[in-house]
Order: structure tokens, then sequence, then C-alpha cells
């Protein structure tokens, strides 16, 4: 089995700094894109940020110039650096994994359990 756990959510004041990390872990053959989604009370899950093993990389609109995504293959983790923190980045996040089980195979996304970030002063 696959796990992805998340790390580093928290409460931060409006301009503030967080770190959200997130580890996959278990029997699999290689993981493609590793990213984060964002889920606000009252609107729609949103895509935050991607980066594939390649390290192209990804970003929403409302997040450039302040939010940068980082891989660590080695480890399977992915960081999300968060600066200028708005009270609109307050949300759960999301961390998904796109892994192949077992070479020959699709991927399959696995999703961590959610990281709660609150950006309030």
């Amino acid at each position: 089995q696959v796990q992805v756990v998340e790390s580093g959510g928290g409460l931060v004041q409006p301009g503030g700094s967080l770190r959200l990390s997130c580890t996959a872990s278990g029997r699999f053959f290689s993981i493609y894109a590793m990213g984060w989604y964002r889920h606000a009370p009252g609107k729609q899950r949103e895509l935050v940020t991607s980066a594939s093993s390649g390290g192209n990389t990804n970003y929403a609109d409302s997040v450039k110039g302040r939010f940068t995504i980082s891989r660590d293959n080695a480890n399977n983790t992915v960081y999300l650096q968060m600066n200028s923190l708005k009270p609109e980045d307050t949300a759960v996040y999301y961390c998904n994994a796109d892994v192949v089980v077992t070479r020959g195979y699709n991927a399959f996304r696995y999703w961590g359990q959610g990281t709660q970030v609150t950006v309030s002063s």
C-alpha cells in the first residue's frame, strides 16, 4: 500500500510564511507528479501547484510569485514554501502523489489526509 502524509500546517499572520511537507511511502515502482490542492469553506477544491518527476512545475495564478514547490525525489517528498500569506489562502491543503505501483501499469493518484492552513491576525 501507498501512504501519503502531510505536515506543517498551522496558524500564521497575514504576510507570514509556512512550509508544508508531504512524503509518500510504501511499496511502489515510481512517482510521477506530486502536488498540492486546497479546499476552502464554500469554495471548490483547486489545484495550487504541481511538480513532475523531471522538475516541471505549474502554479495557480493566485499563488504565483508567493508559493514555491520543490521535490526531493530520493526521499519521495514534496515541499510547499508559502510566503506572503493572505487570509484568502486559508484552506485545508491536500498533497497528491501520482504513483506507479507496479512497473508497466498506469499511475494512480493517492491523497494525503490534509493539513489546515489558517491565515489570520
